[in-house]
């Protein structure tokens, strides 16, 4: 079995194994604060997040750092989580698996939201 089916198979076989509920739990956390920073990146007139990493070198340190504040710890729980899940499992670890796991569990819910959430509430803040 070559090394992205073990792993698309593996990340499967997350969803009823042993700690499937931090499948829920950790976007559900990065969600909430990418809705807060969302809410101040709005009242703060600031452009939306990840379009502004994106796209703005002077500005994009800054954002990574302060993102990586708000989910660096679920980021790193998401790892931990992980780690443990594969060593009950799989008896054995597998980090490049383990890094994609916690960054779609931690970091791309926060990517995707905070700027959606920005620009809605400043288009619902216009009318």
């Amino acid at each position: 079995m070559g090394t992205w089916e073990r792993m698309i198979e593996n990340f499967f076989a997350r969803l009823d194994g042993p700690l499937h509920f931090r499948l829920i739990m950790q976007p559900l956390m990065a969600t909430i604060f990418a809705v807060i920073d969302g809410v101040k990146d709005a009242k703060l007139g600031n452009p939306p997040y990840f379009w502004t990493v994106a796209s703005d070198p002077k500005k994009r340190k800054e954002l990574l750092k302060n993102g990586w504040k708000r989910v660096g710890k679920i980021f790193i729980l998401a790892v931990v989580l992980d780690v443990i899940y594969q060593v009950i499992v799989n008896r054995w670890v597998y980090p490049v698996e383990t890094l994609i796991v916690a960054f779609i569990l931690a970091i791309l819910p926060y990517l995707l939201l905070r700027g959606p959430i920005n620009r809605l509430l400043r288009m619902y803040k216009r009318k």
